[in-house]
């Protein structure tokens, strides 16, 4: 028995550190499947593989659901399935109305970027703010003397 299916059988047992010592176990393997789940979506997918994976553990390992793993294998399987379900959920929240769902991305390549403004010499203005400071400071002496 690897030591995998000694902490999912932990897990299902009710011991509660079992799961803070299998992710380390078990990352590497769900990184590279999220990774390769990733690479089947479309272009402009901005859930990154490691959010992924660490919403698929937490769907894996949810408390308020009793879950029997009855291998590495089986728990990897499960791992498989959250995340296309997450992606699913991702997928059909980006097409809702609520989302933006009915707009179209329009390239605009021939577009320049507006000017932010005038151009600011720092150094300049930091030596401004400099003799301004000095000139205030000389007042309140001026102040304090009178």
């Amino acid at each position: 028995m690897s030591d995998v299916t000694r902490l999912l059988s932990a897990i299902d047992q009710g011991d509660s550190q079992a799961a803070e010592r299998l992710l380390p176990l078990v990352y590497d393997e769900l990184r590279k499947l999220a990774a390769h789940r990733m690479a089947q979506e479309k272009p402009g997918q901005t859930l990154q593989p490691t959010a992924l994976v660490h919403e698929a553990y937490l769907r894996l390992l949810d408390t308020k659901k009793v879950q029997k793993w009855n291998s590495r294998g089986h728990f990897f399987a499960a791992a498989a399935e959250a995340m296309r379900r997450i992606l699913v959920e991702k997928a059909r929240h980006k097409r809702s109305l609520k989302a933006g769902g009915n707009r179209h991305r329009q390239e605009m390549t021939d577009v320049e970027a507006p000017d932010t403004g005038p151009k600011v010499d720092l150094l300049a203005l930091n030596e401004a703010l400099e003799k301004l400071e000095h000139q205030d400071k000389r007042r309140a002496e001026v102040v304090k003397l009178r």
